[in-house]
């Protein structure tokens, strides 16, 4: 029982971290664009849910080789439809995972991870798909001007 659960826990931990180092790997190529830098923190988050989860069990925790493994794409929305396909993919995998896990505290934090993509981290990914203009490879319109609310309420051009 203890090596299936190591198994389970791997598994959805692997995913996490490679989420984790996907959306690094965009910050890092693109700056602190968003929904990347408010979703890597998540994944962070679940990165430590998890792995409090092998230490109460008393397993021992993979090591995260992913930073060394993944490229950013060449576009912001080529990396939010990555993303969103990685999502849906994270999400089937919780379902494959929950049907297969009895212990009550696994099943917490996974529902409650499955939860976070399907409710809140495929959205951002959809709407980041959604509100930007297809775009070349070359990363030509990438980046729209910031814009910040003048101290009078109206939007002025960074």
């Amino acid at each position: 029982m203890a090596t299936e659960l190591r198994e389970r826990l791997t598994e959805a931990l692997d995913d996490e971290y490679k989420s984790r180092a996907t959306y690094r790997r965009v910050i890092e190529k693109f700056g602190p664009v968003r929904p990347f830098v408010n979703i890597v923190e998540a994944e962070q988050r679940h990165v430590h849910a998890l792995i409090s989860l092998f230490d109460a069990h008393g397993l021992p925790v993979p090591e995260d080789d992913w930073a060394s493994r993944v490229v950013a794409p060449a576009t912001i929305v080529e990396a939010c439809r990555a993303a969103v396909e990685a999502e849906r993919a994270n999400m089937a995998m919780y379902d494959r995972l929950l049907a297969a896990t009895p212990e009550p505290d696994v099943r917490r934090v996974l529902t409650h991870l499955q939860s976070a993509s399907r409710d809140r981290h495929l959205p951002a990914f959809e709407r980041c798909v959604a509100r930007r203009p297809e775009q070349s490879s070359d990363g030509a319109g990438l980046h729209r001007p910031a814009r910040a609310r003048h101290r009078f309420g109206s939007r002025v051009e960074r």
